[in-house]
């Protein structure tokens, strides 16, 4: 048998790469340690230089230098939900340019999954974290926030003003929502919502319930509660179906409540936006092909990660103000085929009744 010969391959150094860049290997090491503290151009040079050269970071050596771990968490409620996919998306391309990675928790909706994630934070196992469910994660005897390393809520606000929150605008849109289903001649409402208690449910419900009551509509909503899942619109939909009076203009939460809600009526005969319309909120890639398609609010569910991402940067940086750092984005309305004006039938005092 005869010896497989293995040729050695030289080791490329941080000084190889300062060479092929023309830059020091001080600015090199910046680059790569800090790249906030270097000018874009330096840095794409730098980062070009190490792509085509090759050269990998001794990210052991690093982190122990900076004592930093070089990873970040995100805490998410339930990832199968498209939302958190998507701005976990944009979490992702704003922590690679940094060279940080992602741990992911899946709290699936259960908070005993907590405990886990909290003894990972408090040994330090984590720069940041990037929180979606709303609250601060913890125990029966602590929090994750006892660690004291930086954390952004993002999507669900955490209230109190102690951590940034880079959500949406939930009430305007909501109300946008009433107020459109008015215009196109309903009067009687029906709303499925998200878990009572919640921060996004809350501001959704608030801001439809206002759109409402400034058009004189404030009793003729029938509320559906549930989580946001398409199981929860489909409970929705069996409901109204028992109704003899049924609401013609339906407000969901969340795209897949409105899409468990289209499909059950459906199957039972009811046509959408003929018999019952139906506005959506999220703007999920679902949403695109529903038939009809589904009107809703687009969030910018890219830009929420991108945002929280970097954020959370700046104050693993030393960057402080979450007060100034509180971001709200604006959502846009997709006018689309479930929406359209009140069935003639249905018009007139009957349609004013209170359900």
């Amino acid at each position: 048998m005869s010896r497989r010969s293995w040729k050695k391959v030289k080791e490329v150094r941080i000084a190889d790469v300062a060479q092929l860049a023309g830059v020091s290997t001080a600015t090199v090491s910046r680059v790569l340690a800090n790249p906030d503290q270097v000018r874009p151009k330096t840095h794409k040079v730098v980062m070009e230089a190490v792509r085509r050269s090759g050269y990998t970071p001794n990210s052991t050596a690093r982190n122990l230098r900076t004592r930093r771990t070089m990873n970040v968490l995100v805490v998410a409620p339930r990832l199968t939900n498209p939302v958190f996919a998507q701005v976990l998306r944009g979490v992702d391309d704003e922590l690679t340019q940094s060279g940080y990675g992602i741990i992911v928790a899946n709290l699936d909706n259960r908070t005993e999954r907590e405990v886990r994630y909290v003894d990972l934070v408090l040994s330090r196992q984590v720069d940041g974290v990037l929180l979606m469910n709303g609250r601060i994660p913890q125990d029966s005897k602590r929090s994750m926030a006892d660690a004291g390393v930086p954390m952004v809520a993002m999507c669900s606000a955490v209230p109190g003003g102690v951590i940034p929150n880079i959500t949406v605008q939930d009430r305007e849109a909501s109300r946008k929502a009433a107020e459109y289903l008015v215009q196109l001649g309903h009067r009687r409402f029906g709303y499925i919502s998200g878990l009572p208690g919640t921060y996004i449910e809350t501001e959704r419900f608030k801001g439809f319930s206002e759109g409402l009551s400034s058009a004189g509509c404030s009793g003729n909503v029938i509320r559906w509660e549930g989580p946001f899942m398409f199981s929860t619109g489909v409970a929705a939909a069996e409901a109204y179906l028992r109704m003899k009076e049924r609401p013609t203009g339906i407000f969901a939460a969340c795209d897949e409540s409105a899409i468990g809600f289209i499909k059950t009526v459906g199957s039972a005969g009811i046509r959408v936006p003929e018999d019952v319309s139906v506005i959506g909120f999220d703007g999920i890639e679902f949403a695109d092909y529903t038939e009809p398609t589904l009107t809703t609010f687009r969030q910018p569910l890219h830009e929420i990660g991108r945002t929280g991402a970097l954020t959370l940067l700046k104050m693993i940086q030393g960057e402080k103000g979450p007060k100034e750092w509180d971001i709200r984005l604006p959502l846009q309305l997709l006018e689309r085929g479930t929406t359209g004006s009140v069935p003639a039938r249905m018009r007139g005092a009957s349609a004013a009744k209170k359900l």
